[in-house]
């Protein structure tokens, strides 16, 4: 048994092909982020991974849409979305496969 906190990984991905990993592996990664109420994140896209975002509390947008607890939005590679949260919330993240340099931010 062993017990970690969310704080010791890199900006919540705590599995993937990356470095500190609770599990190193290509095939996907996961993350739990906290996000305050007005944090925003730019349009950005994946190349190659297929990235699924589940709101586990509050209230967020991705793109056009509004997402409450218990949604859940699938992002095909090369969709683009930004990111808002319109009240304190907590996602997670789910990429497939996992490709740490993947997401390319839009205008850049």
């Amino acid at each position: 048994m062993k017990l970690e906190r969310v704080e010791n990984f890199t900006g919540g991905w705590f599995i993937g092909d990356f470095t500190p990993s609770l599990l190193s592996t290509s095939d996907f990664e996961v993350c739990i982020k906290h996000f305050k109420k007005g944090d925003f994140e730019p349009n950005h896209f994946q190349k190659r991974a297929m990235e699924f975002t589940i709101v586990v509390s509050g209230l967020c947008r991705m793109g056009p849409i509004t997402l409450s607890p218990g949604d859940i939005l699938v992002l095909d590679p090369g969709e683009i979305s930004d990111f808002l949260a319109i009240e304190d919330s907590v996602v997670i993240g789910i990429k497939t496969p996992s490709i740490p340099e993947d997401k390319v931010l839009v205008g850049e």
